[in-house]
């Protein structure tokens, strides 16, 4: 009994420590689980590393992948055409379009022909469904530029311009050509002729010289069927012609653009105009050679 007594302090506390003793298989339990996370934690780093620079790729390629689709996916691009009663009187078809981000006016006339005019036109005058000017002038004497016929009359000769377009017995011919037989063939038939600055080719399109923005015009063919095209706001020629290219158009060349003065008559009558009616008043003269490309009602 006094053996027990006399057990030091010292030995008390070793004894009170071994029973709290955490076993050395915890420990190692811990640490394994330790490890294991920190794997797992890493594996999830490298993933989601993965995955950004996957995104990063995929970004990069898809604008291209986009911008191929959008260039050659021209079928979608092509118009759809309206299906009309022949014997209704004639009218414009005005449509609303966005190309390469270019907003774009479709103007299809219906049971109308083609000819050229001469001179101030007659606004009031009922049969026509749609006016544009068609051939420039020179600044310094009012002459039309390049050759261009009316009703069969020779008016002007010259190449100054390559694209031309030809109304003969109702038929409307676009291109681009140095020399064409339609000149003629206008003469001869009582037909019309003109030139301007070609904007596409067998659906190429053509560069020009003038390099400023401004409202462009065009009078286009795809597929035989013919029509006038206007951009709403102010673009290069390369832009208004690329345009027209991814429109499917297979010919185009220009009209007077700018302030030139016009208008279309839609199906219920209404009268549409573009440009400044006002642009020659005061001392800003008309020219006496200013021309108009006209369709006119046939019913």
């Amino acid at each position: 009994m006094r053996e027990n007594k006399e057990i030091r302090d010292d030995q008390i506390r070793i004894i009170g420590k071994e029973e709290n003793k955490i076993p050395r298989y915890a420990y190692m339990l811990i640490g394994g689980l330790i490890i294991l996370g920190m794997v797992i934690i890493a594996a999830l780093i490298y993933a989601i590393s993965n995955r950004a620079d996957e995104v990063s790729r995929i970004e990069e390629v898809e604008p291209a992948l986009f911008e191929k689709v959008c260039v050659t996916d021209t079928v979608r691009n092509k118009i759809t055409w309206s299906n009309v009663d022949s014997t209704i009187a004639g009218y414009t078809e005005i449509r609303d379009t966005v190309i390469n981000d270019i907003p774009l006016k479709l103007y299809i006339p219906h049971n109308a022909q083609m000819s050229l005019h001469v001179g101030a036109i007659d606004k009031s005058d009922t049969t026509i469904v749609y006016a544009a000017q068609a051939a420039d002038v020179r600044a310094d004497n009012g002459n039309i530029v390049g050759a261009f016929v009316l009703a069969g009359e020779p008016l002007a000769w010259g190449l100054s311009k390559k694209g031309y377009c030809a109304s003969i017995n109702g038929n409307v011919t676009i291109g681009v050509a140095e020399n064409s037989p339609l000149f003629e063939e206008a003469t001869k038939q009582k037909g019309y002729f003109f030139r301007q600055y070609p904007l596409v080719s067998n659906g190429k399109l053509i560069d020009n010289e003038p390099k400023g923005k401004s409202i462009r015009r065009g009078i286009c063919e795809q597929e035989g069927r013919v029509f006038m095209v206007e951009t709403v706001t102010r673009e290069s020629f390369h832009d208004f012609a690329q345009a027209l290219v991814d429109l499917s158009i297979d010919n185009a060349i220009y009209l007077v653009g700018s302030s030139a003065y016009g208008w279309a008559v839609d199906e219920a009558g209404t009268k549409h105009e573009f440009g400044k009616d006002n642009y020659y008043t005061g001392r800003r003269k008309m020219p006496k050679s200013i021309s108009y490309l006209v369709w006119r009602n046939v019913n």
